[in-house]
């Protein structure tokens, strides 16, 4: 497999629009009942290529778009003794923060209307699970393209351990990076986990 050279100009930034539409569309068309057993398949690839998650404290986000519903795996985590954190917009521009998170902790949209924490303590994460509208051979992701995790990424020191979780199709050639563009460790799907490296 060949990892894409990043590069910035507008035919790629055209390109990856085009391709987060599309992608977004396909997955948002999905049947709620495909969604769950697609989601339920991510989750065992999960834990059985990432064991240890449960003794760090993992950074997930809520699933929106019908991305892939990770909430009883990461209940799980904290049934295992882990913490779990939600990101939260703390300006546009900047790294996102975390907060801690637990199953019945009251949430309240934030101006995305994302579900977001109210409280709680801010935690520094160790491992991020980020969802991907596509990805590509050398684990690139294709966000929203707010550019809050590559930011947050680039800020954290260590950086966590971060894996991106999605659905075989969202499989590409290649998103076209953009020179910011970090790569993720690792890509987990329904069928398998793709790492970097």
């Amino acid at each position: 497999m060949t990892t894409a050279t990043p590069c910035e100009n507008d035919e790629d930034r055209e390109f990856r629009q085009a391709l987060r539409r599309d992608m977004i569309a396909r997955r948002t068309a999905l049947p709620a009942e495909e969604h769950a057993a697609l989601s339920a398949a991510v989750r065992a690839r999960l834990a059985d290529a990432f064991p240890d998650l449960a003794g760090r404290v993992v950074g997930f986000c809520w699933p929106v778009q019908n991305e892939p519903d990770l909430r009883s795996f990461v209940a799980g985590l904290l049934a295992a003794g882990g913490r779990a954190a939600l990101p939260v917009v703390v300006r546009a521009g900047e790294p996102l923060a975390f907060r801690e998170w637990w199953p019945e902790q009251p949430l309240a949209p934030d101006r995305y209307g994302i579900p977001t924490p109210t409280d709680g303590d801010f935690l520094t994460p160790q491992a991020l699970l980020l969802p991907v509208n596509a990805f590509d051979a050398g684990n690139h992701r294709l966000g929203y393209g707010g550019g809050f995790f590559d930011r947050t990424l680039a800020a954290l020191a260590p950086r966590p351990l971060a894996i991106g979780v999605g659905f075989d199709f969202q499989r590409v050639a290649s998103i076209r990076p953009a020179a910011h563009d970090l790569p993720l460790d690792a890509v987990v799907t329904e069928s398998g986990c793709q790492r970097t490296g």
